[in-house]
C-alpha cells in the first residue's frame, strides 16, 4: 500500500482538516471507549433491565467499542501504514453497525409501547440473538465492502451504499419513534389522583426522551445522506464537505449510552434527581 491510498482516505487538504479529523477520532476514543465499556459492565451486572431486555443496547455498545478501535487504527496509520487495512475493514461497523443496532432499538421500543402483545411474544432472548446475528453478518459484509471499494478508489460505490442504507433506516426509525410519541401523548385508563399523576410524570419523562432521540436521528443521518448524494452527483470526494456530516454522525452516536446511564441514575448530573 502506498501513500496515495492514505491520501485517498484522509486527503491532506490542509493542516487544519487533518488536525480536526484526528481530534474527532481522539474524542471518540477518549469518550466513547470508557462510556461504552461502562454501559457493557452495567448491563452484564444487571443494573438496568437485565441482559435480555438490553441485549440490543449491549450489542450496540460492543459495536461502538470496535468503532473506537477503528479510530485508533486510523490514527496509528498516519504513523505506520500497516494499520490502514484493518482500519478500513472496521469502517463498515461505524456506518452499518451503529445504524442497524439503533434501528433495532427503535423498533423494540415501538413494539413495546404500541404493540405490547407482539412485543411479549418475541420477548425471549433467542429472537434478539437472531436479530443481532443477522446484523453482525450484514456488518461483516459491509466491512469487506469498505475494504474493496476504498482500495479500488470507488468512492461512488461506498457513497451509494451507505446513503441508501441511511435513507431506508431513517424513515423506519422516525416512524417508530413518532408512533411512540403519539402513544405517550394519549391518556391512559382512569386512575386515582396520585397514581394518575405518577403515570403522567413517567409518560412525560419518556416522551421527552423519545423526542430527544427523534431529533438526534435526524441530526445524525440527514447531513450524511445529503453529503452522500452530493458526492454521487458531483463525482468527487471532497473531505471538507464530509467533515460536518461526520461530526454530526459521530456526536449523535453518544446519545444512546448517555440515555442509558441517565436511566440507571449513573450520571453525576442526575445523581441528586
Amino acid at each position: 500500500m502506498n501513500n496515495s491510498t492514505v491520501d485517498f482516505i484522509t486527503p491532506p487538504l490542509n493542516k487544519d482538516v487533518n488536525t480536526m479529523e484526528i481530534s474527532m477520532m481522539s474524542i471518540q476514543i477518549l469518550f466513547g471507549f470508557p462510556t461504552q465499556s461502562y454501559v457493557i459492565w452495567l448491563i452484564i451486572k444487571g443494573t438496568g433491565n437485565g441482559i435480555t431486555m438490553e441485549f440490543f443496547l449491549l450489542n450496540s455498545a460492543v459495536c461502538e467499542i470496535l468503532v473506537c478501535l477503528y479510530c485508533l487504527m486510523l490514527i496509528l496509520s498516519k504513523l505506520w501504514l500497516s494499520f490502514i487495512l484493518f482500519g478500513l475493514f472496521l469502517q463498515g461497523l461505524l456506518f452499518a453497525g451503529r445504524a442497524l443496532f439503533q434501528c433495532l432499538i427503535c423498533v423494540e421500543r415501538y413494539l413495546a409501547v404500541v404493540h405490547p402483545v407482539i412485543f411479549l411474544k418475541y420477548k425471549p432472548l433467542r429472537y434478539r440473538v437472531m436479530c443481532c446475528t443477522s446484523v453482525w453478518l450484514f456488518c461483516l459484509g459491509s466491512c469487506f465492502f469498505c475494504v474493496f471499494s476504498l482500495m479500488s478508489f470507488n468512492t461512488n460505490a461506498q457513497a451509494w451504499f451507505f446513503s441508501i442504507l441511511f435513507l431506508v433506516l431513517l424513515p423506519i426509525q422516525l416512524f417508530c419513534l413518532s408512533a411512540v410519541l403519539r402513544a405517550l401523548k394519549q391518556s391512559g385508563p382512569g386512575e386515582k389522583g396520585s397514581e394518575r399523576e405518577k403515570e403522567n410524570q413517567m409518560k412525560r419523562r419518556a416522551f421527552y426522551l423519545i423526542l430527544i432521540t427523534t431529533v438526534n436521528m435526524v441530526f445524525m443521518y440527514a447531513p450524511f445522506i445529503f453529503t452522500g448524494f452530493f458526492t454521487i452527483v458531483t463525482q468527487a470526494y471532497v473531505q471538507a464537505v464530509w467533515i460536518p456530516a461526520m461530526v454530526s454522525y459521530g456526536v449523535g452516536g453518544y446519545l444512546q449510552p448517555v440515555l442509558y446511564l441517565h436511566r440507571c441514575g449513573k450520571l453525576a448530573c442526575c445523581a441528586s434527581t
